[in-house]
């Protein structure tokens, strides 16, 4: 599967780093792990559109998404997680993992405003495995709609 993430950076001109990390048990782990702000490690979740279709959200690690916000910017009245099945069935990866890169299909891509001019971590395809990437390089090369589409991540 890294092999997708690999050829598909390539084939977008978006330098890549690929680095092997331990798995970690949250999100706030993850970023000590990398040595990095959890806002620096960016979820890619894919939305189910009432029609059926997907997208990709870009979301900072201390983020969440805002669904009123989301649905505005996309221009509908219902959006929703999918299971975790049938996210895999849309991009080939397992929740964790997914990322823009190398999906089997490309969903459009919606991404908060905070994640520019950033360096970031993100999913690389299997577990085990981080990306590094320039966000900037990174919305330019999806052609990303970017929008305030998030709400601070909640404490609890």
């Amino acid at each position: 599967m890294t092999d997708r993430v690999v050829a598909d950076a390539a084939a977008r001109g978006i330098p890549i780093e690929l680095q092997a990390t331990e798995i970690a048990g949250s999100l706030d782990e993850a970023a000590a792990l990398r040595g990095i702000s959890p806002a620096d490690i960016v979820k890619t979740l894919v939305v189910k559109r009432h029609d059926g279709d997907y997208l990709l959200a870009l979301v900072p690690g201390d983020r969440q998404i805002a669904w009123a916000k989301l649905r505005a910017v996309v221009g509908v009245n219902k959006l929703r997680l999918p299971d975790p099945d049938a996210a895999f069935a849309a991009t080939g990866y397992v929740r964790g993992t997914i990322t823009p890169f190398g999906s089997t299909t490309a969903w459009p891509v919606y991404a908060d405003e905070r994640i520019r001019g950033r360096r970031v971590s993100m999913g690389a395809g299997r577990a085990g495995r981080t990306l590094y990437v320039d966000a900037d390089a990174l919305l330019s090369g999806f052609d990303a709609t970017v929008a305030d589409i998030t709400n601070p991540r909640d404490a609890s």
